[in-house]
């Protein structure tokens, strides 16, 4: 069975003046594919412990297979998931990130805007 970490990267979100609407939809998903999600976070846009956050759960002892973000990919002063994401990352995976943006142009004329990164970490695949 997967195991799936979901984090949600939203200043507004973090400090309560919206809903994480991204997060619960995002493992929402994963659960309809038959995968667990055993972690969940919300953190405001800051690259250092968005990048702690990703490194303490692929570098623990049950690390899920694959994390999957939410937010903070796009062009505003404070979206730096791809860079904190970076950051933790071994091993880009380029052309994972364009399948992502591919698939997601489907929904958004938008999707070719976000900056999102995959790559893994030990034995974890991160996807923004």
């Amino acid at each position: 069975m997967t195991r799936v970490a979901v984090l949600t990267v939203s200043d507004r979100s973090a400090r309560g003046e919206r809903p994480d609407a991204g997060g619960p939809a995002v493992a929402a998903a994963a659960e309809r594919r038959g995968w667990t999600v055993a972690e969940r976070a919300l953190l405001s846009d800051d690259r250092a412990a968005v990048a702690a956050q990703l490194k303490a759960w692929c570098d623990s002892p049950g690390a899920p297979q694959l994390v999957l973000t939410t937010g903070g990919t796009g062009f505003g002063p404070r979206d730096l998931t791809p860079e904190a994401t970076r950051d933790v990352l071994e091993r880009e995976a380029p052309g994972v990130a364009e399948r992502v943006r591919r698939v997601t142009e489907s929904a958004t004329p938008l999707a070719a805007l976000s900056r999102g990164v995959c790559g893994t970490r030990g034995r974890t695949l991160i996807l923004n």
